[in-house]
C-alpha cells in the first residue's frame, strides 16, 4: 500500500518540525513549505494526499494558496493552520473549499486525529483527471470539451468539466446535491438551490449523450443524489 504523503506549509520552525515528527511516527511521508511561495509550487504539483496549511505565511498568504489550490486540484484534502483570534480567516478558508481546521496552540493528539479524519472521509482519487473515457466518446477536461468517436465535438462550461472531474474523482460513490454545492460550487449548504444542481446534471447529460432514463455515465440515486457510472478509468 502506498504511503500517504503529507505537505506541510508552515513558517514557525518549530511547530513545522513538531507536525513533521508526529506524522512520520504514525507512519506519513511528508514535504515542507517555510514560506508561501514555496508552498504553492509544491501544492500544485507535488504528489502529497493532503494539505496542512497556515493561514499567516511571508510571500504569499494561505488564503491565496488555497484559492490556487482548489482552481487546479480541486480534490485534493486540505486542513488549515488558524490563530485563536482569526475567525473570519476560518470562516473564508471553509468557504473556499477547506476541509476542517485546527487552533493555534493545537495538541500534536487532536492534528492526527483530524488529519486521520479527512484522509478516511476522502475517497481514493486522483489529483487531477485530464482526460477520461466515456461511452461513445472522450471527456478532455483540460481542454473542456468532448469528443465523439463519430467525430463530433462539443464544448463544456467551466461548472460542467469541474462536475465531471469530481464524478470521475468519487466513482461508484451516491454524492449528494449538498456535497456537489460544496465541493464544486463551494457553497454552504443553504447557500444555493440544490435544483441548480440537478439541472446543470440535465445540461452534462445532454452533451455527454446519456440518455436520462437510461443514464451509462451519470445515475440518479434516489434520495441520495448521483452515482457517477461509467466503468472506464480516470486517465
Amino acid at each position: 500500500m502506498k504511503q500517504q504523503q503529507v505537505l506541510i506549509i508552515e513558517d514557525d520552525d518549530a511547530i513545522r518540525q513538531g507536525i513533521v515528527d508526529a506524522l512520520h511516527f504514525k507512519g506519513y511521508a511528508t514535504l515542507q513549505a517555510s514560506d508561501g511561495d514555496k508552498g504553492l509550487q509544491s501544492a500544485v504539483s507535488a504528489d502529497c494526499d493532503l494539505l496542512l496549511l497556515d493561514l499567516v505565511l511571508p510571500r504569499r498568504g494561505g488564503l491565496e494558496i488555497l484559492r490556487e489550490v482548489r482552481s487546479v486540484r480541486p480534490t485534493l484534502p486540505v486542513i488549515i493552520i488558524t490563530a485563536r483570534g482569526d475567525e473570519s480567516e476560518r470562516v473564508e478558508g471553509l468557504q473556499l473549499g477547506a476541509d476542517d481546521y485546527v487552533v493555534k496552540p493545537f495538541s500534536i493528539k487532536e492534528l492526527l486525529a483530524r488529519v486521520e479524519a479527512v484522509l478516511r472521509r476522502s475517497p481514493e482519487r486522483p489529483g487531477d483527471v485530464k482526460e477520461l473515457k466515456l461511452p461513445g466518446g472522450l471527456a478532455d477536461l483540460a481542454r473542456r470539451e468532448v469528443r465523439f468517436d463519430d467525430g463530433q465535438r462539443t464544448e463544456l462550461s467551466e461548472t460542467e468539466a469541474a462536475l465531471l472531474r469530481y464524478f470521475a474523482c468519487n466513482p461508484g460513490r451516491a454524492i449528494s446535491r449538498d456535497e456537489l454545492l460544496s465541493r464544486v460550487w463551494r457553497f454552504a449548504p443553504g447557500g444555493m438551490e440544490t435544483r441548480a444542481v440537478d439541472m446543470h446534471i440535465a445540461r452534462l447529460r445532454k452533451k455527454l449523450r446519456d440518455d436520462p432514463a437510461q443514464p451509462a455515465v451519470i445515475m440518479t440515486v434516489r434520495g441520495k443524489g448521483y452515482v457517477f457510472a461509467a466503468s472506464e478509468n480516470p486517465q
